[in-house]
């Protein structure tokens, strides 16, 4: 009934063979079909941008997702997962622009043309759509990939459109002026979850300056002889735009060489000793009136400006606490000037350089003009002084570029009139890890801002409102409703640029042209509205009834708590008033084996095609599951992938290839009526079946959780468990080398180790999906359409669970453990018996199961005491590393204090938990547990090991007996590697002649029965020996044939 497996693994032969045969049977699909009608468990997929060639991070979420929908898939569930692409924005635009060799929105316009340069970009994305399916099927994700959503289809436009039109119907979609981050080189706004990206902020060193201002203007206030007002500022380009001088109202101002600064920062402006003049409140000079820096911006007609201005959030932290105002280029000045009436001039263009309105500075990008700036600054005797200053400065997340804040009109989302309503929805979310919720993402939610969402450029969903001269404002919601405004059938028009740019109507209100607005939309929207876009709702036919909501589950990386996580919650509580999702599970990041970023620059990037090629699928997978927290930084390296796997899916493998090798030639059968039941069998079968009951609760509660660590840590455990505690134990019951036991007990090893395979496979099959159909069809009966990933999960049976045999199997490892060490403490190799082993237990420890302590250390008896002061000593040395600091010079004198005691006394205080006094020159030390070291030694023949409170000490006395069954199993040991050597398999009889060990006369039976020799005769052979090399230095011939 089974054959045995080769005992070499090869990941990639083995998955090759599997994704053939998945394709072929349509698995997936059967998955999908089998469970139709079921309770649906809702996932969304988080569509990557299709901008380039996936990386070892993108299956890093791949396949968290999907670890998840196979198990609530295995749990009965319905499982829909479908495969999405986020096709447009600027990350796709910028890698065009590459491809093209251009850059920028003019060039984009007189080079290539718009209908050219979106031809390009959609046919950009599906080139390396094409990229991600090849990855996403051979790491075993399984998701529709067929009908993917592509938020560039009309369908998907439309729904967007629908979306925004409900917001736009609610007054929560308006244009304002407002001050923006601004990318000059991509010619577009960003939005502040864009700048919340990784990487975003950098360090820049600009020139900054202080700068003294002429009051023209004081009104007859006595300012203490001021004549100026000291300004400092990193940006000296927005000087030229200056329009007033802001003061806190409550701050002290001083003057000082007829300047006027914060009376806390004299110091910082004038230096140390500077004389101050008088002093007077924030509130006593607001409205003076100052000349100011340049004049080269003309001001409209009539304009009141340039004078001071009250305003709260000027600080004394820095600067001079009067700070200039630039509306142009900073919100907050904006706001500030806005409420006093007073204009906003902009002498900069959507280049980022100066415009013709500055001739002397036209042309030059601005923050290249801050150095000439100061010049002319110092030039007409207004530079107090100026330096360097390196400050954190945005940067465009695409091409790099730094960002200014520059004012310009753009269309907003008004989320933070939802700011409650987020927070609340935030609220009703399981994170994972938990702290996100109230930490970064919560935060993020109480410093919301509107979104802004326009973006001049043209790869994206159109802003779908028309406008007329007049300012009436259409949002249009379908092509259908296009149609009817435009009155001709537009339901097959590309609703992308230039194609919609050209669609025009009479305005409903007024009769005038209305033309479309020209920015499309951020790309953030376009995902944040895939949970109803991806069903084309509520246009498409069907799409109320297929609009699955909210998710079960959503996984991406932490980064996205700023990105499609934010944008999911807020387009989906300001439409529907609901959260889209139930849990979230936020991914940490892949770094190099160094902790680093990952960048090709560096040459630190792992290609994962390296990885599937070399370790294959099931490698990658259980590395990322198991190397520690998904929500964790993961350092990657090959080495550690491939150690990973032997650890655990190669003992795996062997364990497999030790039972088929065996249920082989015993011809076993899992219907034989002669196994025992579960419960009548050996202690052993009966521990490794509890063990396996407590594995299945805790992976089933680590997925269940969203935890999946705590779970590889159970399966890790218990394999190894399986492998090198139970079967090792078990292998001669295999062999059927014992003529002792009866039959039924090698049917019970066989029965249960076939039974932990079994389950195991279960388990592993949504981590390891490969290797988990190799072995379903291996321990299972079945048939070639059949497949572990169209099983149920297993439920487990808690009656089988035996929690004192599990610990008194604890107990016994711990023994044993100890006794191993005691014995490469003394030199005497496990294959030499002993007579007996003292055993220290704590006085409420379980004792371990009858003679398996006794089997594994190698010794005839136990004998469990309650004392052994006449086997082993303590010392008790100082802990220096511990103990230094606190006694300085006088840690000298503690290693002999410390021999003045009574040493077995200090070690019983000590482990419980009391501190030790110890007399010095220079008084009573107390210490504790960690400023000394307790060391045990045996004696009288003892090797002695002690961990905590329990201790083992082997008698280390041999007799002629004990030297003889020795020799017995070195011989037997090396015997065994001659077969292997040979190449004889498991199951060859031999003949064995041996010369120079007569002393074994006595034990060729059972020599005979453990390397299944016929015969066995001591005297000398025919032709060349093997030689065995004793552990009394001498040397054994042993002449060896095949039966």
């Amino acid at each position: 009934m089974f054959r045995p497996v080769s005992a070499d693994l090869d990941f990639v032969s083995l998955e090759e063979s599997e994704l053939a045969r998945w394709r072929e049977h349509r698995v997936f699909e059967r998955s999908l079909e089998q469970r139709a009608g079921a309770e649906p468990w809702v996932f969304y997929e988080g569509p990557p941008t299709a901008n380039g060639k996936p990386g070892l991070h993108h299956v890093w979420a791949r396949v968290y997702k999907d670890l998840f929908c196979r198990y609530w898939t295995m749990r009965g569930r319905y499982v829909a997962r479908r495969a999405g692409w986020d096709t447009h924005g600027l990350p796709v635009e910028v890698q065009v622009e590459k491809q093209l060799g251009i850059s920028g929105k003019r060039a984009i316009v007189e080079e290539v043309g718009v209908a050219e340069f979106t031809r390009l970009c959609r046919e950009s994305v599906l080139t390396y759509v094409g990229e991600f399916e090849r990855l996403t099927e051979r790491i075993g994700y399984w998701t529709d990939m067929e009908h993917a959503y592509y938020t560039f289809t009309p369908d998907y436009v439309e729904s967007v459109w629908w979306q925004l039109q409900q917001l736009f119907n609610r007054g929560l979609l308006y244009e304002d002026l407002k001050v923006v981050p601004y990318c000059t080189r991509c010619g577009t706004a960003l939005s502040s979850h864009e700048l919340g990206q990784p990487g975003v902020y950098t360090d820049e060193l600009d020139e900054s300056c202080y700068v003294r201002l002429a009051i023209t203007e004081d009104g007859g206030r006595d300012l203490a002889g001021a004549t100026h007002l000291a300004v400092w500022t990193t940006t000296p380009w927005t000087l030229l735009s200056n329009i007033a001088i802001a003061a806190n109202p409550e701050i002290t101002y001083a003057v000082v060489d007829g300047t006027v600064v914060a009376a806390e920062l004299v110091e910082a402006v004038f230096g140390e000793g500077a004389v101050v003049q008088g002093t007077f409140p924030g509130s006593a000079f607001l409205g003076v009136r100052y000349q100011r820096p340049f004049d080269d911006v003309a001001v409209p007609a009539g304009t009141n400006a340039f004078y001071v201005v009250g305003a709260d959030y000027v600080t004394t932290e820095d600067g001079t606490g009067l700070v200039h105002q630039s509306p142009a280029f900073g919100e907050i000045d904006r706001q500030v000037t806005r409420a006093h009436g007073m204009p906003t001039l902009n002498p900069v263009g959507p280049d980022g350089c100066f415009t013709e309105e500055v001739p002397w500075l036209a042309g030059r990008p601005v923050r290249e003009a801050n150095h000439d700036i100061n010049d002319e600054l110092e030039r007409r005797g207004l530079l107090i002084r100026r330096m360097d200053y390196s400050h954190s400065l945005p940067h465009c997340w695409r091409c790099g570029t730094v960002l200014i804040y520059w004012g310009k009109p753009s269309w907003y989302v008004a989320t933070s009139r939802f700011r409650d309503a987020l927070m609340a929805e935030n609220q009703t979310v399981d994170w994972h890890p938990e702290h996100i919720r109230d930490g970064r993402f919560g935060e993020w939610l109480a410093n919301n801002v509107d979104w802004a969402l326009s973006r001049d450029r043209f790869w994206g969903t159109p802003l779908p409102i028309w406008t007329c001269e007049k300012g009436h404002c259409v949002c249009v919601g379908s092509r259908a409703e296009l149609s009817q405004l435009a009155g001709r059938d537009l339901s097959n028009l590309d609703p992308h640029r230039p194609s919609i740019d050209d669609v025009v109507f009479a305005c409903p209100t007024c009769s005038a042209t209305a033309r479309r607005v020209e920015p499309v939309i951020d790309a953030w929207f376009d995902s944040g509205a895939m949970p109803s876009a991806q069903v084309g709702y509520p246009h498409v036919a069907g799409s109320a009834e297929a609009r699955q909501f909210p998710a079960d589950l959503v996984v991406e990386a932490i980064d996205q708590t700023r990105g499609w996580f934010y944008s999911l919650l807020a387009v989906n509580t300001l439409v529907f008033g609901h959260t889209p999702y139930r849990h979230v599970l936020c991914l940490g990041h892949i770094v190099d084996e160094n902790g680093k970023k990952m960048s090709k620059s560096q040459g630190n990037v792992i290609d994962p095609w390296d990885v599937l090629n070399s370790k294959g699928a099931d490698a990658l997978r259980w590395w990322m599951f198991s190397q520690g927290s998904p929500w964790t930084s993961t350092r990657a390296s090959l080495g550690a992938i491939d150690a990973s796997m032997r650890e655990t899916l190669a003992t795996l493998w062997n364990t497999l290839y030790f039972f088929t090798t065996y249920a082989s030639l015993n011809s076993f059968n899992p219907a034989d009526p002669a196994i025992p039941e579960w419960s009548l069998r050996p202690a052993i079968d009966r521990w490794i079946l509890s063990r396996l009951e407590d594995v299945t609760v805790r992976v089933t509660t680590s997925l269940e959780g969203y935890e999946p660590l705590a779970g590889t840590d159970a399966l890790s455990e218990f394999i190894d468990d399986l492998s090198n505690w139970f079967v090792r134990r078990s292998r001669r019951r295999f062999w059927r080398t014992d003529p002792h036991a009866p039959p039924s007990d090698s049917l019970a090893a066989q029965a249960t180790l076939l039974e932990a395979l079994q389950r195991v496979t279960l388990l592993l099959a949504p981590l390891c999906p490969f290797l988990a159909e190799s072995l379903y069809r291996e321990l299972f009966e079945t048939g070639p359409e059949d497949s572990v990933h169209l099983a149920s999960w297993p439920a487990g049976d808690a009656s089988r669970r035996d929690e004192d045999l599990e610990a008194q199997m604890r107990v016994a490892r711990r023994l044993v453990s100890l006794g191993r060490a005691a014995r490469a403490d003394a030199k005497v190799k496990v294959r030499q018996p002993l007579a007996r082993a003292l055993i220290f237990l704590s006085p409420h420890e379980v004792r371990p199961p009858a003679g398996v302590v006794e089997e594994e250390l190698n010794v005839d008896y136990l004998d469990f005491v309650t004392e052994l002061t006449d086997v082993l000593s303590f010392e008790i040395v100082p802990n220096f590393r511990s103990v230094g600091p606190k006694l300085g010079d006088a840690v000298k004198e503690l290693r002999g204090a410390l021999a003045q005691l009574d040493p077995a006394a200090v070690a019983r205080d000590l482990e419980a938990g009391l501190g030790v006094s110890v007399t010095l020159s220079s008084g009573t030390v107390e210490l504790e547990n960690t400023d000394v070291e307790i060391r045990v030694k045996g004696r009288g023949g003892y090797a002695v090991s002690r961990d905590g409170g329990e201790v083992v000490a082997l008698d280390l006395s041999l007799n002629e007996d004990l030297v003889r069954r020795g020799l017995l199993r070195d011989v037997v040991r090396q015997i065994q590697d001659l077969r292997k050597s040979a190449g004889f398999d498991v199951a060859d009889h031999v003949r064995l002649v041996m010369d120079g060990l007569d002393e074994l006369a006595d034990e060729l039976g059972v020599l005979a029965q453990e390397v299944l020799a016929d015969e066995v005769s001591l005297c000398v052979g025919e032709g060349e020996p093997s030689l065995l090399e004793l552990d009394d230095d001498r040397r054994a011939r042993v002449w060896m044939t095949r039966v």
